[in-house]
Parts: C-alpha cells; structure tokens; sequence
C-alpha cells in the first residue's frame, strides 16, 4: 500500500474502515483516524435501515414524480440555467443532478457515458437519495446537515457507490427552507476540490433567479394552447374567440414581436385580407387581455405563463421529462393559420425527434399516450422496455391499435 498514489491508498484505508463496519457490529479502534466524524454519524444513522449490498437506489412513483416536478419552485430556475449545466457536466465528465428537500431527484444531465453509470444505480430523476433510503452520500449529508459537502470513495455506505464522488450543496428559497440539494457527481479518481467550488456558484445562480421569481406578484392569466385549448384569467376559464387565441399563442411563443407586415402574413397568409381586418382583431386582443399588447409592433408587454413556451423552453434546455410532461397534444390542433401550422410543426418535430433519441421508455410511453397513431414511437418504447416490465403491454396494446388504423 506505501507504493500507492496518496488518493488510491486513502481510498484502500477508507475500504478496510468501511469492510470493518459492515461486518462487525460497531466500530473498532483507531477507525476514527480514517473516517470523518460526519461519515461516522452518518453511517450510525444509514445501518439501521440500509443494507450496505443494495445495487440500486429506490424508485419514487412515476405520476407522483412529474408532480413533483412540475410543482416545485426549483423548476423554472433550474430549467433557465439547464444549458449551462449540461455544457458544464458534459465539458468536464459529470452528472449533475437536482433534487427536492426529500432527496428525490427531479433532474440530471451530463457526460453520456457517467450518465449511463448513474443511471444503473438510479442517480436519475426518480431515483430516492436521503440517508433512510440510500444511506451516506452527498445529498443525504447536504440534506442532513444543511451545509454543502462532498462524499468521496468509500465514505458512501452503499459498496455499489465506491467508485463514485459526490459534491453537493443545498438549494434554500428566500426564507431559508431547504428546496432541495444541487449534485455534482464523477469517478473517484477524478476528484477535485474545485467541483465543490463549482458546485456553491451554481446554487448561487439557482438560488439568485429563484429569489427573484418568488418576489414577483403572481401571474394571474395563463394560457394553455398544447391540446383542447383554454385560457384562465384570475384562475377562472375565461371565453376567447379562436383568431384571439392564435394571435395570443403567437405573440406568446415570440416575445420579441411582429411587426405588422409580419403578423398579416402570420395570420392570414396569401388570404386577401385588408390591414385594417388585423387591426381589428388585435384590438379585440389588447381588450381581451387588459391592453397586454403593444400598439406599433405587436407584442405582449409582459410575459404570458404559456404551455407552448414551457414546452420550447424546456425542449431548448433539453429537459426532456418536463417537456413530454407538459405535451398534452399539437398545438391548436384545428387552427390552418400558417404562423401557428409552423410553430405547430416545429414543437412536434422537436419534442418526437428528442423522445426517438432519448433511453428512458418513460419518456416514449408518455409522448406515446399523446401520439396513439405513431408506430416508430411504440416501436421504440417497446425496443427500450425490459423484458418482464409491466408497461411493455401497455407499449404493445398501442402499437397494435397503431397498426390496425
């Protein structure tokens, strides 16, 4: 062992200390001089209802997961710096992970090979990492002691975990409730104490737009247009005309604007339809919604909470389990006006091409329920369904009925 690299013979030292523990019914002396006082704690907590052999962390219900996410207050911020967490996991060979305040992951991305490893012990949105269920690791010491930390090697309980380090930090909204934690997770031998580093300014950019979305008054109309389409004003179902609804669904899905020659062509088309016929219906628009829209060059004078705009942001992002969550058909299904047949076309070819490219079935069955008469999307389900799961009938009852029509 003297011959060793200094990390690969702490890492042998802390593998005897934890062989130690785990076979033997309490500590043993001189195993303090290799394990940190908090791992220590942690252990004595973790071995009363984690098996050190578990090959897997649980599985949160999968309804109860996109709730979960959909509902909670780390999603539009982590969804707005997502790009810049992929690139960054991706660029330096890293998982990066997010869950809620009970260690349930909402969200990952990463390095594709690390993420295919993570993957296999269920560090991924679903998977259940507070101490009771996974025992010590970075999330559970985060969530534990509300400070950011990091778990190295064979400081993890679970033995399937050795070969991993872990740096995490919590995630508070503005009155210091602890959200959630932020993971940052590589091979061991590939440690560095700058992850951690990383890790703190990344929550702080989370933490940054989170504070400032809590302190805006809440959003009072939102606009759904991804299947029957709808719109609520107050929180109530508020009538509008369907021109009035395509014009509001684009000026939603492009914020910078129309100019009025633009908005004629987006609406009508080669129609011969006079200026005035837009002017009109955007009067009738501006009412509708409070005088919402702009007078020269059309466009919203503050944000609409859109389901089509969750879904291109999300796509943009490349969260992908937000995105086929929030799908719940094509947009405007029955609208012919060529702006909308284009965005229409656009977040359909987007979301289908990303779901075909994707290795979660999850995300197949769900565009699949969306899509009953697309063959590939069962097809590819099925293809990525194990063998003895429950939901490969479901995958072949539609690709059946696919067939048959």
């Amino acid at each position: 062992m003297t011959n060793l690299p200094a990390p690969a013979r702490h890492r042998a030292e802390l593998e005897k200390a934890w062989a130690r523990w785990t076979t033997t019914s309490g500590r043993r002396p001189g195993l303090d001089m290799v394990l940190r006082s908090e791992v220590v704690a942690s252990w004595e907590r973790s071995l009363r209802t984690v098996d050190p052999a578990r090959a897997v962390a649980p599985a949160a219900d999968r309804d109860e997961l996109g709730s979960r996410w959909a509902e909670s207050p780390l999603r539009t911020p982590v969804t707005e710096l997502a790009g810049e967490l992929r690139a960054l996991a991706e660029d330096s060979g890293l998982v990066a992970v997010v869950t809620d305040e009970e260690g349930t992951v909402l969200f990952s991305c990463g390095d594709r090979s690390l993420r295919r490893s993570a993957e296999s012990v269920n560090l991924a949105p679903g998977g259940c990492w507070d101490e009771p269920y996974m025992g010590t690791s970075g999330v559970a010491l985060s969530l534990h002691s509300g400070r950011p930390g990091s778990v190295w090697a064979a400081e993890h309980l679970v033995e399937a975990l050795h070969g991993w380090v872990c740096y995490c930090a919590p995630i508070r909204a503005a009155d210091g409730r602890q959200l959630g934690v932020l993971d940052l997770s590589t091979y061991w031998d590939r440690s560095h104490p700058l992850i951690l580093t990383t890790v703190r300014a990344l929550v702080s950019a989370i933490e940054s737009r989170l504070h400032a979305e809590q302190s805006r008054p809440a959003g009072h109309t939102r606009l759904e247009v991804l299947g029957a389409p709808r719109l609520y004003k107050e929180g109530k179902l508020f009538a509008m005309r369907p021109r009035q609804l395509e014009i509001l669904t684009l000026l939603a899905l492009e914020p910078e604007g129309f100019t009025p020659e633009r908005l004629h062509e987006a609406v009508y088309g080669d129609r011969s339809v006079s200026a005035s016929t837009l002017k009109a219906d955007v009067s009738r628009l501006r009412s509708a919604t409070d005088g919402r829209v702009a007078d020269r060059r059309y466009m919203l004078t503050e944000p609409l909470a859109c389901d089509a705009v969750e879904l291109l942001a999300a796509l943009e992002a490349g969260d992908l389990t937000t995105a086929v969550r929030v799908y719940r058909g094509p947009l405007l299904a029955d609208s012919d006006v060529p702006g909308i047949v284009q965005w229409r076309e656009h977040l359909d070819v987007c979301l289908r091409t990303a779901v075909l490219a994707d290795h979660n079935p999850e995300h197949a069955l769900r565009f699949g329920q969306r899509c009953p008469d697309d063959i590939e999307i069962h097809e590819h389900a099925l293809r990525l369904l194990a063998h003895g799961d429950s939901r490969r009938a479901v995958a072949a009852a539609r690709l059946h009925t696919a067939l048959r029509y």
